[in-house]
């Protein structure tokens, strides 16, 4: 259902990383009601690739902890899409992952399930650019974590 690419651009160990992302997006499929082939890349950076990404993607130049690039846009229906498997690349600045997880006082494998599965509904179209999307984008994220026993603190 979903073949995972993981690249790791930083120094730092990801041992136990493919196999959490893996649980968090099978279920994230499973909640979407997704059942098609897809691809997507995960790759692991650091403050100043993301920041470098952010800015020039986004205009904005500031480390963030996540980044998505869909190939798909919100046009696209995703069950109907045959001809395409690859749905884009997510990006996690792991120093970041590690300092909101210190911040919010939750562990580290919590907070990059977190980030795993923001970036991917962000391939799947969600997105939080107004209150309503992220209410319901969010409420997805809390569901599918909970879904998994992966909580906050």
């Amino acid at each position: 259902m979903l073949d995972i690419a993981i690249v790791n651009e930083t120094n730092e160990d990801i041992t136990g990383y493919e196999e959490l992302i893996t649980e968090v997006f099978k279920e994230t499929m499973n909640e979407e009601k997704i059942d098609k082939y897809y691809e997507v890349s995960v790759i692991f950076v650091t403050k100043e690739k993301i920041q470098m990404l952010n800015k020039e993607y986004r205009n904005i130049d500031r480390v963030t902890d996540v980044i998505s690039f869909a190939l798909f846009d919100e046009e696209d229906d995703l069950q109907d899409a045959s001809n395409i498997t690859t749905l884009g690349d997510i990006f996690i600045c792991l120093d970041k992952m590690k300092e909101q997880a210190a911040e919010y006082e939750h562990s580290e494998r919590r907070e990059l399930a977190f980030l795993a599965c923001h970036g991917l509904l962000h391939l799947l179209g969600y997105d939080h650019e107004n209150i309503e999307d992220e209410v319901i984008m969010f409420a997805k994220q809390d569901k599918i974590l909970d879904n998994l026993n992966i909580k906050r603190g």
